[in-house]
């Protein structure tokens, strides 16, 4: 028998897992768990002596991280080996957790994922009881919505320095939130966002819960994943990462992206919309200052002075040097040319695109070029567009001032709430943002008309497109997310009664009944 064979070595699970879980995160992989830093100054200096991942984003760069991190645990922690062991031998024994696949040649399981679009969302709108159910854990805001990404895809944010100490928290119930959050978004493209800093030897997951919680993510949460990003990445990372190597698939490993500083998530990310931690936001500013990186410009954007500007700008702006017409250019494109040839498209507005070809024919609008999506022949590029521009409005296209009545909107009776939403849009929205709702709204109206074909009913639809409609100045809860859904989920249901019949305003207001 070879005794340095990980797999003939006698092993005592509960030894492993607590050896393992004694190998804490950041200060804790070279300190002890007494030895507190104060000040997150002091906790950068103590990294710049800790050698960082090399963040390189294809699969070889993280081989390369994983394989050099392995000496360095196997000196940390001395059980290294039996837990891999053990954790391969947990492995073969549940082999059914991998729906399909097979093994590579480096040892991951290659899933298919892309082989089917997958079953509508079944999600309901005005679902406050979840909310309710899960009140203990959503009040410490680990898990947020933050609107689209650059390619139309949901962004979802974690951030581990707002977990609370490991003996305040139930992680099942942690788990069973998050699965909660993500069945909401999953059958559309999406993107998670992973916010490393914070996690320290009190808060940190036991490695028993990450493993389960991977496993319990089945397909339907892993294919339509497009890009993860772990935002301040440590040693702590190379060692989850090289342990939990086994048992990732490959397509999984390939969508992580790890990210050193936060300015570089503006390239796939609208970073206004990130709800980032102060400490988070504290200590990139203190890696910035100590590193200086080249940081790209963040000034306001090259086409911004251009008279074609579109995407970015408002619609007073793009009126004024459109003719003056109240419906901007890009939305009379993007929903003439999915009328044409996406109603039965399965999906619309779920998918995103390919990213290179949105941000040319975003370039192409803001520089008065035409655009024509016949010859790109991809009708999920115009349906991401017309999310894009309405998303990077200055304003949302119902206005700030809307906001909290749009909230308040879900504690009416049902009856009650088409009148007010009317009294709302007639009243208070302005003109002319009132006409280009109306003229969107009844377009996805129609496009919820084809749902036995394309699967979007009304209150799918209302998901994709409530957070690119109505958005706060500060960050969106989870509970208000269901409330904008529930909003935009009865405008489209009720499109004739809300734009279509009748209005008679208050008697101050002459504008009442005309639109």
């Amino acid at each position: 028998m070879d005794d340095n064979n990980p797999e003939n070595i006698g092993i005592d699970k509960p030894k492993l897992y607590e050896s393992l879980n004694n190998i804490t995160p950041e200060k804790d992989l070279v300190t002890s768990e007494d030895e507190s830093r104060s000040s997150a100054e002091e906790e950068l200096q103590w990294r710049e002596n800790i050698e960082e991942p090399q963040l390189e984003f294809d699969e070889t760069g993280l081989e390369l991280a994983a394989a050099a991190v392995q000496n360095d645990v196997t000196v940390q922690c001395p059980d290294y080996w039996e837990l891999m062991a053990e954790l391969a031998k947990e492995e073969a024994e549940n082999q059914s957790m991998f729906r399909t696949g097979a093994i590579t040649p480096d040892g991951l399981i290659d899933e298919d994922f892309e082989d089917e679009l997958g079953s509508p969302c079944e999600e309901v709108v005005n679902d406050t009881s979840k909310e309710s159910e899960f009140q203990d854990i959503s009040r410490y805001s680990i898990v947020q919505v933050a609107g689209d990404d650059n390619y139309g895809r949901k962004v979802i944010v974690f951030s581990a320095c707002r977990l609370p100490p490991c003996k305040d928290l139930d992680h099942q119930r942690l788990l069973d939130y998050l699965k909660h959050t993500l069945d909401q978004y999953v059958e559309s493209d999406y993107t998670l966002v992973y916010f490393h800093h914070g996690l320290t030897s009190k808060n940190k997951p036991s490695l028993r819960w990450l493993l389960q919680a991977y496993k319990e993510f089945s397909r339907k949460y892993k294919k339509n994943l497009k890009a993860f990003y772990v935002v301040h990445p440590t040693n702590f990372i190379k060692v989850l990462w090289n342990i939990f190597k086994p048992v990732i698939s490959a397509k999984f490993g390939k969508k992580v992206m790890y990210v050193n500083y936060l300015h570089e998530l503006q390239k796939d990310l609208h970073f206004d919309q990130l709800s980032v931690p102060n400490r988070v936001r504290e200590y990139d500013a203190l890696h910035l200052a100590k590193n200086k990186p080249k940081v790209p410009s963040l000034t306001a954007n090259f086409y911004r002075q251009s008279s074609t500007l579109q995407f970015g700008a408002s619609l007073k702006f793009i009126k004024e040097h459109h003719n003056n017409e109240v419906i901007p250019p890009v939305m009379e494109e993007t929903i003439a040319y999915i009328r044409k040839t996406g109603m039965h498209t399965e999906g619309i507005f779920r998918r995103s695109a390919n990213a290179t070809t949105l941000k040319a024919v975003q370039t192409k609008f803001n520089q008065g070029e035409q655009v024509d999506f016949d010859q790109m022949g991809d009708v999920h590029v115009a349906a991401v567009s017309l999310k894009t521009f309405l998303r990077e409005l200055e304003e949302p296209l119902i206005t700030f001032d809307l906001y909290d009545a749009v909230i308040k909107i879900q504690s009416l009776d049902s009856e009650e709430r088409v009148h007010e939403i009317k009294r709302l849009l007639y009243d208070e929205l302005p003109e002319d943002n009132f006409l280009v709702l109306k003229y969107l709204i009844r377009f996805l109206n129609e496009v919820s008309t084809h749902s036995d074909v394309n699967k979007m009913t009304a209150s799918n639809i209302a998901i994709v497109f409530g957070p690119n409609l109505v958005w706060s100045k500060n960050q969106v809860s989870l509970s208000a997310l269901g409330h904008i859904n529930l909003f935009t989920n009865i405008l489209i249901e009720q499109y004739i009664h809300i734009f279509e019949d009748e209005y008679v305003g208050s008697e101050d207001d002459e504008m009442g009944g005309k639109y």
